[in-house]
């Protein structure tokens, strides 16, 4: 059984910095990783992949260039460093896990299988 618990959310104003983290549990860590996002009264939706040796990387058009994943497979965790955060960042984030050993990330929600709770962040001033 995966165990995904994201941590590191928080309050800041726009143009701050979070570095969120998710550390699994229950399973050898070789499985692509995601980031997903859902605001109130919206859908969740895609931030981040990562593959499963860290080497392979993608992003929403929305984050590029502000966001960076990474992963420690040694640490069973994977992160997610925000830069230049704006209001519309805000939302829910949840990390999630692909049932797929030594694969590639993916942009669509349907094909995780592990998900954390979720860690609020909130960027207003």
């Amino acid at each position: 059984q995966v165990q995904l618990v994201e941590s590191g959310g928080g309050l800041v104003q726009p143009g701050e910095s979070l570095n969120l983290s998710c550390v699994s549990s229950g399973r050898t860590f070789s499985y692509p990783m995601g980031w997903f996002r859902q605001a109130p009264g919206k859908e969740r939706e895609f931030v981040a992949t990562i593959n499963w040796n860290g080497i392979n990387t993608a992003y929403a058009d929305s984050v590029k260039g502000r966001f960076t994943m990474s992963r420690d497979n040694a640490k069973n965790t994977v992160y997610l460093q925000m830069n230049s955060l704006k209001p519309e960042d805000t939302a829910v984030y949840y990390c999630a896990g692909r049932d797929a050993l030594y694969s590639s990330g993916s942009v669509y929600s349907s094909d995780y299988s592990y998900w954390g709770q979720g860690t609020q962040v909130t960027v207003s001033s």
